[in-house]
């Protein structure tokens, strides 16, 4: 007997302003794009999104849709691979991973709803919540606006926050320390640089700001492209400050090599290939005996990373988390300093507020 079949997806594009101009060490902007895919299948519509250029959702018809309608609805690692066929022509990484990534999602979605489960447990659930950590603190901010937003965090109960550096590295010791200040001496400070930095630059400050502020945690010191610099960082950089970076790498064989290269690997469901493919993740973070941190996405992430037995943690980030709760009703808050799926809520858990989301249609 068959079972329910895609009937067909909707695509939509939002973009939101931000709430204030943001800039990390290496880009500036004042929206983000969310590119939606909506998977209808067996009376249930699964819900599925990446951050990006409206052309992804160009991408998505043109090349995906045709792939997606009429398979299988509860088999989306098997849509998953034929969508990775259909688009070696035209350009796996890049606007293709991130199409592939939103229609995965979107179909883990459906299976879900169908089942009538959280997605979380229709996933091989390890973790039954996900910690989080507070991610802004962006390089265009006033000394009290960073302060406000990450001590925000801390006495929210998150017990670990995240800010940009590496823009104008002179500003940054009085911006560490401002940040530290700010949080109290009980809650991990973890920067990100961006790929803002030269080798030698990045060994200097990665010692400065664990003296100046005891980080833990430099994410991309250099570009993810300069392999032999992460690892320099790794051995030679100070003890207690890991290194992460991945936010950036499309593909698993970028991962797997990355993984070489780092203390933590990041992937982004968005970007990485969906949920199918954050799975394979987790098996790349086993083979290489290191932890998994999550980049963004945290109305997804929240769901998926209860599937990865490597998790350390989950980025909150300022401007997804502000977006997803403009757009849609049934995110999560953190609680304790953890996401919880909803048991209560089949899939996502998350439904689009239509005439809120209007009012940002690209």
């Amino acid at each position: 007997m068959s079972g329910p079949r895609v009937e067909r997806l909707e695509v939509s594009a939002y973009t939101v302003p931000t709430d204030y101009p943001e800039s990390d060490g290496t880009l500036q902007w004042d929206s983000t794009t969310m590119i939606l895919v909506e998977a209808h299948g067996g009376g249930r519509k699964g819900l599925g999104y990446t951050y990006g250029d409206v052309s992804v959702g160009r991408f998505v018809e043109s090349k995906l849709a045709g792939v997606a309608e009429g398979s299988d609805a509860l088999s989306p690692p098997a849509v998953w691979a034929r969508m990775q066929a259909a688009i070696r022509n035209a350009g796996r990484p890049g606007v293709g991973a991130m199409a592939v990534s939103a229609v995965d999602i979107a179909l883990w979605d459906l299976k879900a709803r169908l089942l009538g489960l959280p997605l979380a447990d229709a996933l091989p659930r390890f973790h039954a919540e996900v910690p989080v950590y507070g991610s802004g603190g962006f390089t265009s901010y006033p000394l009290r606006r960073l302060q406000e937003q990450l001590g925000g965090w801390a006495a929210a109960g998150i017990p670990r926050v995240k800010m940009k550096v590496g823009r104008e590295p002179e500003k940054d010791p009085e911006r560490v320390r401002a940040a530290r200040e700010a949080i109290g001496e009980s809650v991990e400070l973890m920067v990100d640089a961006n790929g803002a930095y030269t080798r030698k630059q990045a060994l200097y400050w990665a010692g400065a700001f664990a003296r100046e502020a005891g980080i833990s945690y430099l994410e991309e010191p250099v570009s993810s492209e300069d392999r032999e610099g992460l690892r320099l960082l790794r051995d030679r950089g100070p003890g207690g400050v890991a290194i992460a970076a991945g936010e950036y790498e499309w593909t698993l064989p970028q991962l797997h090599d990355l993984a070489g290269c780092v203390d933590i690997l990041q992937a982004d469901v968005t970007r990485c290939g969906g949920i199918t493919g954050l799975l394979r993740v987790d098996g790349i973070c086993r083979g290489h005996q290191i932890p998994f941190s999550a980049h963004c996405a945290p109305a997804v992430s929240a769901h998926a990373c209860c599937a990865v037995e490597s998790l350390l943690h989950l980025e909150y980030f300022h401007d997804h988390a502000r977006v997803e709760r403009l757009l849609f009703d049934g995110t999560l808050d953190p609680e304790g300093g953890s996401l919880r799926p909803d048991p209560d809520r089949p899939g996502l858990g998350l439904e689009l507020k239509r005439s809120e989301a209007g009012k940002y249609a690209a």
